[in-house]
């Protein structure tokens, strides 16, 4: 059986709408704010015993492993040793390689320039 409710709107519901929208973003803001906090803390993690969040040791070695998940490698570039002159000639070697891909062999243009 199909229990059915039927809510009549009228030119002076706005109000009402109003009131059923603020509800609806409160209990969704709960509800994801309690999914936050009931999540377990990570099973390797020294200062959290048998998977129950601890105090603020625990907090923060959460934190510390977000961190360390964002962190990225420092990549240097250094400039040129030498600078080609006026004069310099860009020379370039070209060949077709095979490579082995998912599909099959596939026959690839390479390429290889240097400064002279």
């Amino acid at each position: 059986m199909r229990c059915a409710t039927l809510i009549v709107l009228t030119r002076g519901s706005g109000y009402l709408m109003a009131k059923i929208a603020t509800g609806l973003a409160l209990s969704g803001l709960i509800f994801v704010l309690a999914g936050v906090t009931a999540t377990p803390a990570p099973a390797g993690s020294p200062n959290c015993v048998d998977g129950m969040r601890s105090g603020s040791a625990c907090a923060v070695s959460v934190s510390q492993e977000f961190l360390a998940q964002k962190k990225r490698p420092r990549v240097v570039i250094y400039g040129r040793r030498s600078h080609p002159g006026p004069n310099a000639v860009r020379q370039c070697r070209s060949w077709l390689a095979r490579e082995y891909r998912v599909s099959g062999p596939v026959i690839v243009p390479q390429m290889y320039c240097w400064w002279e």
